[in-house]
């Protein structure tokens, strides 16, 4: 697992939803590897919030997300019954949004992931 700041960068000016957009975007791209296929990604929709409502700006109205994204990268069982157990695996990076990582890393890397439909997102992979 993997945590980052939402706008670290971000040297002027604020946020607004065509960056927001970008920065989805891009979090939703597979990783590259030289010799080998990619796991799919999958990334859960943030909440957004406008905190100054009504004001423009001179890029457009604020729009922010969480201040912490994570991206965590897991593995599993085969999911095509067809796949030879010992031969596949599953896998999934999931990129999602916290307003903070107070507590157990265990416990918000459970509440982010443990609804996701792993069969209807994830691919199965050749060991």
């Amino acid at each position: 697992m993997r945590i980052h700041s939402t706008y670290d960068g971000l040297l002027e000016g604020y946020p607004t939803a065509q960056m927001n957009e970008s920065l989805l975007g891009s979090l939703g791209k597979r990783r590259e590897f030289r010799y080998r296929t990619a796991p799919p990604v999958h990334v859960v929709r943030p909440p957004r919030t406008n905190p100054e409502r009504g004001r423009r700006g001179a890029f457009g109205p604020m729009e922010v997300l969480p201040p912490v994204y994570c991206v965590g990268f897991f593995d599993s069982a085969r999911i095509d019954e067809d796949h030879d157990d010992v031969l596949y695996r599953s896998w999934l990076d999931v990129v999602w949004f916290q307003d903070d990582i107070a507590g157990p890393p265990v416990e918000f890397v459970t509440a982010a992931v443990a609804d996701l439909p792993w069969d209807g997102l994830a691919e199965d992979y050749e060991l």
